[in-house]
């Protein structure tokens, strides 16, 4: 009872003089207020609701409330509803009313930011930006949702970048783990092409010196025997200088011939500093090598040098990241090397039989089997089976073929070249203005322009010959279609001033060398 007389006493207060109604009057918005309070309050504040700032008509064209009014006359004048304690928070439910006036928190005080009751706003928040409390949760719960979303994007957000960063960070370790590997190898690529060219440049000051020694052996020889012969004229000229009898004189000093005059004297061709010339310039490239850029991780360093000691050969590939067709090519990987007597007087082989270079002067002495042509073959021939080699050219204007053994060694004709004039070979001839495909003297141009690091894959059993070009991407150029009947050797041709370097992979197969008689000297 006392509860139930408590919110009887609420709902017969005035909100604005918190006495009981005089004279009620309800406005459009639902609350009831005493008509003076209201009056008054339009005064002061403007025709608005003072709970829920409402607008409504002028206070005089406001009705009574009959209801209220008729409950009020029902009561006795200036007693209270029931008797009971004053009115304060429930203890069942202290949140809901309001700690100042005991009264249930319908409004939100924006202005303040705190809830209020029917009283607070017309002593504290007067005049301040109010909500019914449903409708400030309603907006708050809008900003919230939308706050949460934008955390759940920003957590999305975050555990993308983290796995990017943890991506980049392997990839760092991984890439640092290849540059080490590709430096060490330079370094010891360096280390062996230097003690090469120590041991190389050892043995041609001792060859020089050599020569240099037995021209002024014999010059020393020939000054010896002119000091010989001049120093028996002079005793033969002197004893007939003593003779005493005149027929015994006449008749000896016609015979007395005197030696051939000594002529000028010859000496002995040495230059220390043409020695040491040619070896700054190998050096010189040599300290490059490490410079040198890589088209990719895979790439190799290639370093040309211009005396008789090239610089290192290349750097084995590294397997990524390259395109499945290449990965699928390497399963039949061959590192081959090339045959010295086999090279032209102008073609040197270098590092281990990997490289060959075309120079001007050629060696003094080639073997009984070499080209003519400006030619040279692999030592390693195929008969079955399925291989695959790369190579690295240093410009255009050279030849990748496949020959028969027949394959001949002696010019007959005007041509530079034999390989894809007969029908026991097939090549590839890469000029600055295109490319061509040979094969028992028919030529076919071909379209596009290759790069300088070139693969060639053999299937002897299919009978296809494929050449590749690997840079800027991998890409066929021509395929041979044959019935292989012979083994067959890689054969090339190179013109003045280029390089042909075979790349060797690790791990891939050395195919034994074939017997002395598969080698045509024809």
């Amino acid at each position: 009872m006392a509860m139930a007389a408590q919110l009887l006493e609420e709902k017969l207060t005035c909100a604005i003089c918190l006495e009981r109604f005089r004279a009620p009057v309800t406005l459009p918005c639902g609350h009831s207020f005493c008509r003076a309070c209201i009056q008054d309050s339009e005064d002061r504040c403007g025709a608005m609701c003072p709970v829920c700032r409402e607008p409504f008509p002028a206070a005089g064209q406001l009705r009574r409330s009959v209801v209220l009014s008729g409950v009020l006359e029902a009561l006795p004048a200036g007693a209270p509803a029931a008797p009971g304690p004053a009115p304060r928070p429930d203890a069942a439910d202290p949140g809901a009313r309001c700690p100042r006036h005991g009264r249930r928190l319908e409004l939100f005080c924006r202005t303040e930011g705190r809830c209020a009751c029917c009283a607070c706003t017309v002593s504290e928040c007067r005049g301040h930006e109010l909500a019914l409390l449903d409708a400030e949760r309603r907006a708050r719960e809008v900003q919230m949702r939308a706050t949460l979303e934008v955390c759940r994007q920003q957590a999305t957000q975050a555990e993308t970048q983290l796995r990017a960063l943890q991506e980049q960070s392997s990839h760092i370790e991984s890439s640092a783990c290849s540059l080490a590997s590709v430096v060490s190898s330079k370094f010891s690529c360096l280390l062996q092409a230097l003690k090469m060219l120590q041991d190389l440049a050892l043995r041609d000051i001792e060859t020089a010196k050599a020569q240099a020694l037995d021209q002024a052996r014999d010059e020393e020889r020939r000054l010896r025997g002119h000091q010989e012969a001049w120093a028996g004229h002079s005793c033969r000229t002197q004893a007939l200088l003593d003779q005493q009898d005149d027929y015994t004189f006449l008749q000896e000093s016609q015979l007395l011939v005197p030696p051939e005059p000594l002529g000028p004297l010859t000496l002995p061709q040495w230059d220390g500093d043409q020695q040491l010339g040619h070896l700054k310039e190998t050096l010189s490239q040599l300290g490059g090598l490490l410079l040198k850029e890589e088209g990719h991780p895979g790439a190799s360093a290639e370093a040309t040098a211009s005396g008789p000691v090239e610089a290192p050969g290349p750097l084995a590939p590294v397997p990524n990241p390259v395109c499945p067709l290449r990965q699928q090519l390497w399963q039949n990987y061959r590192n081959l090397t090339f045959d010295p007597d086999s090279a032209n007087r102008h073609l040197y082989v270098s590092l281990q039989n990997q490289q060959v270079k075309h120079r001007c002067r050629p060696r003094p002495q080639a073997g009984p089997g070499s080209f003519e042509f400006w030619q040279v073959q692999c030592t390693q021939s195929f008969r079955t089976g399925r291989h695959y080699w790369e190579l690295h050219t240093s410009s255009h204007s050279v030849t990748l073929g496949m020959a028969y053994p027949e394959l001949a060694r002696r010019k007959l004709g005007p041509h530079t070249d034999n390989i894809g004039r007969g029908p026991c070979s097939w090549g590839l001839c890469i000029q600055e203005d295109g490319v061509q495909a040979w094969h028992n003297g028919k030529t076919q141009r071909l379209r596009g322009a290759p790069g300088r690091l070139l693969g060639m894959d053999l299937d002897v059993a299919s009978g296809c010959l494929t050449f590749y070009s690997l840079e800027p991407q991998v890409q066929p150029l021509h395929t041979f279609h044959a019935v292989f009947t012979q083994p067959l050797y890689p054969v090339f041709w190179l013109l003045e001033g280029r390089t042909l370097t075979l790349r060797h992979l690790p791990g891939a197969t050395f195919l034994p060398e074939p017997p002395a008689e598969a080698s045509g000297l024809n």
